[in-house]
């Protein structure tokens, strides 16, 4: 990847990007909202289902709720089927050049059938591998994760069945079924051909991502949802405390189960497919220490809450200034909630799914780093400590603080693979010159930032 250049090399066209439209999202509005429809549509059922049978003169057997597992799972396919007909007969994205496929091509079987059969070997061996990983670390057999474990373990045959038509039928309308897959099938079954190792690393992290997040995804789904469904209104407006935090998780909840649809739905008919997985060793470090089992915050080195408390502790007593404070966190969590909304049917981390432009990527490049960070600070004011040492204090500030840099960090790895795709450059030069934040700490710095102008990585060039 080549550096940045001033704006003064830019052309005419690039100098002011003032002058210029935002350009366009790769996803539309109406995606995460449709989503949100279904998701919610079904969270009232799930809640007031006694109810709802009683009214049809159902018996429903004393039981209670809709807030099992099995309901959960439901929940996330209630909120991925509105995205996902809507991708398909409003925002038609089937369409789009970017899937690589050609609708009005039929190849003829006898053409594609072997290239099919190599993709089905890699596609195999790459699930086998993940499942070699899942059996292997005794983590994914434990507490949440195990409900993950069997629901892919009896989700796995079907996968596999699926699997065969799903190949022939995409391989005849492909411009270029010949992907990492592909390659990685030929390098098992083909000795001594030809090896792209580049199309098969690129495959093979694609998958990496795909089975880390989609495992841990499961895992939190039922205990988010159950956690809302069961919960007592009266004891949700017992007072500002109780009230915002299931204002919160509810926020929480509308995230888990879009990012869930994302991981799942990685689909070339949708364009939901990976473009490419970031090639970066330390991308990959900043973002797995936030998540289990690398996680270092929640009482790994980087916990910044020991000897603290939250809001709630901190504020008891003074109920308008909780509900003032309940009000800052819920709206923080609601714009990282709106960010992953944004990617509709499309998010991951570590990947290039398609840029993002709309909603709160308008606003700023990173406004779910932002949102989470500041939530952080303002719940677990960890500058106030039960004990009352101003040293476990300091402790605390400093830990948040390096986990703030974490945060950092990562938004600065991820741009690093971004920009190798002229369409993020555009983005990102569209941003510095007109989204609010970064023109507020630039007239707050006195600083411009150059505008820039990349060529295209070839080490994150597309995933075929």
């Amino acid at each position: 990847m080549t550096h940045p250049s001033t704006a003064a090399s830019l052309p005419a066209a690039d100098a002011d990007p003032g002058r210029r439209a935002r350009p366009r999202s790769a996803v539309s509005a109406g995606v995460g909202l449709v989503g949100l429809i279904g998701l919610f549509a079904y969270l009232l059922i799930a809640r007031y289902a006694p109810q709802i049978a009683g009214a049809f003169g159902i018996d429903w057997g004393g039981r209670g709720p809709m807030s099992g597992p099995a309901s959960a799972v439901a929940s996330v396919l209630a909120c991925g089927l509105p995205m996902v007909l809507w991708s398909v007969f409003v925002d038609k994205v089937h369409r789009n050049p970017s899937t690589g496929i050609d609708w009005s091509r039929r190849r003829p079987w006898r053409e594609t059938l072997d290239i099919s059969f190599t993709k089905l070997a890699g596609l195999w061996a790459t699930w086998a591998l993940i499942a070699f990983a899942y059996f292997v670390m005794r983590y994914y057999w434990q507490g949440p994760y195990a409900f993950a474990m069997s629901l892919l373990a009896h989700a796995a045959p079907w996968l596999l069945l699926a699997s065969v038509p799903y190949m022939l039928w995409l391989d005849r309308r492909m411009i270029e079924p010949r992907d990492g897959c592909y390659a990685f099938g030929r390098w098992l079954i083909a000795s001594g051909a030809p090896v792209d190792a580049r199309a098969i690393a690129h495959h093979l992290r694609a998958w990496t991502v795909k089975g880390f997040f989609t495992a841990f995804m499961l895992s939190i789904v039922p205990g988010n949802f159950s956690a809302l469904v069961a919960v007592q209104m009266s004891e949700v407006l017992a007072n500002p405390y109780m009230t915002g935090l299931w204002t919160i998780n509810l926020l929480y909840l509308v995230d888990v189960h879009i990012a869930t649809v994302g991981y799942i739905l990685t689909l070339k008919p949708l364009d939901a497919h990976i473009r490419t997985a970031n090639p970066y060793g330390m991308a990959w470090v900043a973002a797995l220490i936030c998540y289990p089992p690398f996680i270092l915050m929640n009482g790994g080195p980087l916990d910044y809450q020991v000897g603290g408390a939250d809001w709630g502790y901190w504020l008891q007593g003074h109920e308008t200034l909780m509900t003032i404070w309940g009000i800052v966190l819920a709206l923080l969590i609601a714009v990282y909630a709106w960010a992953t909304m944004a990617f509709g049917i499309r998010f991951s981390n570590l990947t290039h799914r398609g840029i993002i432009t709309h909603g709160p990527y308008a606003l700023t490049r990173h406004p779910a780093y932002i949102a989470k960070n500041l939530s952080w600070w303002v719940g677990s004011m960890p500058f106030l400590v039960t004990s009352g040492s101003w040293v476990e204090a300091l402790r605390n500030m400093v830990l948040l603080g390096l986990v703030s840099g974490v945060y950092y960090w990562r938004a600065k790895t991820e741009e690093k693979h971004l920009l190798g795709d002229p369409a993020y450059q555009a983005y990102w030069n569209w941003a510095q010159a007109n989204a609010p934040v970064p023109r507020f700490f630039a007239k707050l710095t006195g600083r411009t930032v150059p505008l820039i102008r990349l060529e295209p990585d070839p080490r994150v060039g597309p995933v075929a």
